[in-house]
């Protein structure tokens, strides 16, 4: 959905708006002043990137920084990389095993015990 960011720049309120049409934005009103004097603003963006794009761009044999530890997502991917290198078929067994380590990786050391 588009959700702007905007600052009205009488107040200095800032505010959101889902802006369909473009038209729409010029008859927006500061929710503080009324005012539609506003610009608008750079929002940070958040998007997901998918697991074959992360498995296409990773590169086993790069340094790899604390954060990349910290995000179970990446658990298994050398595996991943090195059985498509090599054309193997993992299967499913290895993909719900994998999902299992992601989302409680403690569950390894339980089962094992």
């Amino acid at each position: 959905m588009p959700i702007y960011e905007y600052q009205c720049t009488s107040c200095s309120e800032e505010f959101q708006s889902l802006v369909m049409k473009k038209a729409e934005e010029q008859n927006l009103l500061c929710p503080r002043c009324g005012s539609k004097r506003k610009r608008k603003l750079i929002s940070r963006v958040a998007y997901h990137v998918s697991e074959q794009d992360r498995l296409n761009t990773f590169k086993p044999g790069d340094a790899k920084d604390d954060a990349f530890f910290k995000d179970s997502r990446n658990i298994g991917l050398a595996a991943k990389k090195r059985a498509q290198q090599l054309g193997v078929d993992l299967g499913t067994r290895f993909e719900e095993k994998l999902e299992k380590l992601r989302s409680d990786p403690g569950s390894v050391i339980r089962d094992s015990e």
